[in-house]
This record gives C-alpha cells, sequence and structure tokens, in this order.
C-alpha cells in the first residue's frame, strides 16, 4: 500500500507540472484543476513539484483497510521572473481493497464551536491601551508555526483564528478583555475569548468599536501588506469561517498568506484552489493598525 501511495504522490505532482491527466480520483482532478487555472489566471507557473506523505494510523475496515495519512504539497512557483515556494499540508484518508486502492479523500477539520449570533464589541472611546504592531515580528511568527503548533497556546482542529491571534500578539497587540468570553480578545489561564478563537467572532471584533486591537477595513487586497489580515465567508451566508495572515506579496502586489487548518505557507489569497471555495464567497480585508 505504501508503494500505492508513492506513486499516487507521483502522479499529482507530475499533474500540477506537465498537466497529465492521470489520476482516478476525482477531488484530486477538481484540485489540480482549480489550482492550475488560478496559477494561469496570475500569470504564474508551478515549475516543479514535490510532495511528501507520512502515515498516522492505519485499521481495517470491513474488507478494506483505511489509512489516515499526512501530505506535504511543496510548489515552485515562477511569476514574472520572480520565484518562490508555496506550501499545503492536509490530512487524507485512502481506503484500499488488498492492494487496490479504491477511494482517497480529504479529512475535513471540525472542532471548534461557533456562536451563531453576531457578537458586538464595544468600549467607551476614553479606554485605550496603547501598543505598536511590530509586523516584521507577526509575519516571522507566521512563518515559524505555519506547519506546526506553538506549545505554549491551546492547539484547536480548526486552528486558523487560533494561529492568527498568536500572530498578531506576537507583533505586540496586548491581550484585553479577560475573563469574558464574549468581550475583548485574550487568550488566558486555559481560556480564550470567542473573538480569538472563531472565525465569524474575530471578523466581528475587527469591525468593532473596542480598546486593544484596531484595524481598518479596506476595500481591496491590494492594499493590504505583510501583517495585515483577510477574513472568508466561503458560503456568502454572513458566516465567516477562515483567517488567514498576510506573509508576502506576489509580482502584481497580490497577498500571499500563511494559514492553518489547511496548514498554508504563501498561498494566493483568494483560496479559488479550495475544496471549500464557492462563487458565493465574500472576504473581508482589514489592515492592523500600527500604532494606538
Amino acid at each position: 500500500m505504501k508503494n500505492q501511495l508513492e506513486k499516487l504522490f507521483e502522479k499529482r505532482a507530475q499533474s500540477f507540472v506537465s498537466l497529465i491527466r492521470n489520476v482516478k480520483d476525482e477531488e484530486v482532478e477538481e484540485v489540480i484543476e482549480k489550482k492550475l487555472q488560478l496559477f494561469r489566471k496570475r500569470d504564474a507557473e508551478i515549475v516543479k513539484c514535490i510532495i511528501k506523505g507520512q502515515v498516522l494510523r492505519k485499521q481495517q475496515v470491513g474488507e478494506r483497510t483505511a489509512i489516515d495519512y499526512v501530505v506535504h504539497y511543496q510548489f515552485l512557483v515562477e511569476q514574472h521572473e520572480w520565484m518562490y515556494v508555496e506550501e499545503q499540508v492536509e490530512k487524507r484518508r485512502a481506503h484500499f481493497n488488498g492492494k487496490e486502492l479504491i477511494e482517497d479523500k480529504k479529512i475535513e477539520m471540525t472542532g471548534v464551536l461557533e456562536p451563531n449570533a453576531r457578537i458586538e464589541y464595544e468600549a467607551p472611546q476614553r479606554e485605550k491601551v496603547a501598543y505598536v504592531y511590530d509586523r516584521i515580528k507577526a509575519v516571522q511568527y507566521a512563518e515559524t508555526w505555519w506547519n506546526s503548533y506553538n506549545p505554549k497556546f491551546p492547539k484547536f482542529s480548526v486552528d486558523c483564528t487560533n494561529f492568527i491571534s498568536q500572530c498578531l500578539y506576537a507583533g505586540g497587540v496586548p491581550m484585553v478583555g479577560y475573563p469574558n468570553r464574549s468581550k475583548g480578545w485574550w487568550m488566558k489561564n486555559g481560556s480564550w475569548s470567542y473573538s480569538w478563537t472563531v472565525a465569524n467572532a474575530f471578523r466581528w471584533y475587527l469591525s468593532g468599536n473596542h480598546i486593544g486591537l484596531q484595524a481598518i477595513e479596506v476595500s481591496s487586497p491590494e492594499k493590504l501588506v505583510p501583517g495585515d489580515v483577510i477574513c472568508y465567508d466561503f458560503q456568502g451566508d454572513g458566516r465567516f469561517d477562515h483567517s488567514t495572515i498576510v506573509v508576502a506579496k506576489d509580482q502584481k502586489g497580490m497577498p500571499l498568506v500563511n494559514a492553518h487548518t489547511t496548514n498554508s505557507r504563501m498561498r494566493y489569497w483568494s483560496y479559488e484552489d479550495s475544496t471549500a471555495y464557492t462563487p458565493n464567497i465574500q472576504y473581508k480585508f482589514f489592515h492592523i493598525v500600527d500604532k494606538e
């Protein structure tokens, strides 16, 4: 079965680079096509793809064998004579009947409870917490921990917003509001505010009138700079699902982002290559205030 997975990795890598269509799994085909379409749209090209896998567990399910594994993609990208490496890590489950690969699917992550209601974050204007946001430190943190987990903080199966909050905190943004989980932005003593860990609450916190973390919503992604934040509503239903941090800009001045859950590094901001993407997707672009 290990040989079959290795062959699958090789076929996927070839497909990303040379447009070979010899991968049977329909989901993999769709992901490859989405990514290639996005790169063509950006006048960019994947010139090399390396895929590595690590088996997490193996179990028998009836006559089938199920293998859970982590796959790590590394894409060498060229855009207008500029080259960079994009990386992405995801958990997958492969089913075998004997030595024959029957199915291979991404494992969708769930875990953090999302409050359904919009949470208002307000405080008197006279209350201020002074800080200077160090974008370089925030980006350095995002680069250091994009595919691992700082043991100083709890880890969640849906970890995107927890990760972005850690990046902002590493940049010098102060925690405020402890111990009220519906107020402020904080993680202390084994507890945390909704705004620290939940994408929808974080989005509304960034838009709110409050002390501590300050952000300005801008109209388009090209107005963002490294250290800024993007929030994603994949279904376009007003409930935000995901958060990323800008770590660089491409040759067209568009953001490249790092994220957790599907751990990603230097990924194009729009997520058009994601299985979660829908035509109804909505974005919020937030410029983090440098001084308060």
